[in-house]
């Protein structure tokens, strides 16, 4: 299975924006340079997430982006369900003569469901803590 850019660089912003002290704000500028992410694209993604709660941004002269939850209740899993079309193929009638009788659909959709059990164990905190490496690669230059 493949993510979308869409929601690797969300994932990505979270976990930028989840190293943050506690009471700061950055802003999309700050992460699009971090993550070489077009900052049009960025906007877009940070609206996404701000509508979902992960995100919360502030405009104006104060304001930014910050998580808008405490990065141990982001769990990876509901990110991606949240940001991932997760259709992993299109198995309606009119797009393949043998749905009807074709067992594959719902093998892939118990191997989807495995894949985000497994990311609904690890929340944006999992992966931060005792990793000093990525924390000083998503530390702001």
């Amino acid at each position: 299975m493949q993510l979308t850019a869409f929601t690797d660089y969300g994932i990505r912003s979270l976990l930028f924006l989840a190293t943050l002290p506690s009471g700061e704000r950055s802003n999309i500028q700050m992460v699009s340079d971090r993550f070489s992410i077009p900052k049009n694209h960025l906007i877009k993604i940070i609206n996404k997430l701000a509508q979902l709660g992960y995100v919360q941004a502030t405009r104006g002269k104060h304001g930014g982006i910050c998580l808008g939850k405490p990065a141990e209740l982001i769990t990876v899993g509901q990110v991606v369900r949240d940001l991932e079309p997760l259709q992993l193929i299109d198995c309606s009638e009119s797009a393949c003569h043998i749905t009807s009788a074709c067992r594959l659909k719902v093998q892939l959709a118990k191997a989807k469901e495995a894949f985000l059990q497994q990311l609904d164990q690890c929340t944006l905190a999992d992966l931060l803590d005792n990793n000093d490496e990525l924390l000083l690669l998503l530390t702001p230059v």
